[in-house]
């Protein structure tokens, strides 16, 4: 995969010296991430709907809060139809909480409201055949869809070639190297997934999020028990200045 790739909408360029040079740290650092966390494998089986209403209720909140939403949501209303029609008010006290219930409810609702508009069923089964980036701009098109949910419901639901950038994954990306300091999650998604092999863009994510939640802490890193700190850009920094690590 070459700079042109990586460079895809974006403004910001790369050489390809430097570009080759960055992606070389990638498979030593899948390594032995790999060693620690081990290898995810991507399996079929989550519904790329609940996967986009999942999505949106993860925002601002905690995987435990999420999850009791969209449970209650689907104990609520059997079908999707069914949170579309309903008073937006019971849907924001049903998905309560996750929080941020006002912005989240009618935000749910206009995008299954979209989805079946368009497709005349509450399925998005069809973007498995489209080409990635066709697939990627439809998601991205949808009432809420911003990249990182785009690239969410591509890699879990569908498996295909997409390497989300959330909180865990920009801050440990920073850190070792393979994210420009002042670069937004946002504009970090073409450059990650250019970065590292497509077959790896499940692995890596998981990898790189449960390093972030066990050891590359956003507050005081267990750099002392890290695998990658010899090969972390930030960890060799404060060595260098005499900063703990």
């Amino acid at each position: 995969m070459s700079p042109a790739r990586y460079n895809r909408g974006m403004s910001v360029n790369m050489p390809a010296r430097e570009f080759e040079r960055w992606r070389a740290k990638v498979a030593p650092l899948a390594a032995m991430l790999g060693d620690r966390h081990g290898h995810p494998v991507w399996r079929a089986g989550v519904d790329p709907v609940d996967e986009l209403v999942n999505c949106i209720l993860s925002q601002s909140t905690n995987d435990t809060n999420r999850d009791r939403a969209f449970n209650a949501l689907k104990a609520r209303w059997p079908d999707w139809s069914g949170v579309v029609q309903a008073p937006t008010e019971e849907v924001i006290a049903t998905i309560r909480v996750a929080g941020l219930g006002n912005q989240k409810g009618p935000r749910i609702q206009a995008l299954l409201r979209d989805i079946h508009d368009q497709q005349g069923a509450f399925n998005i089964d069809f973007l498995a055949q489209l080409p990635l980036e066709e697939a990627r701009a439809w998601l991205t098109s949808l009432h809420g869809v911003g990249p990182k949910t785009a690239a969410i419901v591509l890699c879990f639901a569908f498996g295909r070639p997409s390497l989300p950038v959330d909180t865990h994954v920009h801050r440990v990306g920073r850190r070792l190297g393979l994210i420009p300091e002042k670069m937004s999650a946002e504009r970090a998604h073409p450059l990650m997934e250019a970065l590292v092999p497509p077959d790896q863009h499940y692995s890596f994510h998981i990898q790189l999020i449960l390093h972030g939640r066990e050891i590359c802490h956003a507050r005081r890193p267990d750099c002392a028990n890290c695998p990658v700190s010899g090969r972390c850009d930030w960890y060799g920094a404060r060595q260098a200045t005499g900063s703990p690590g």
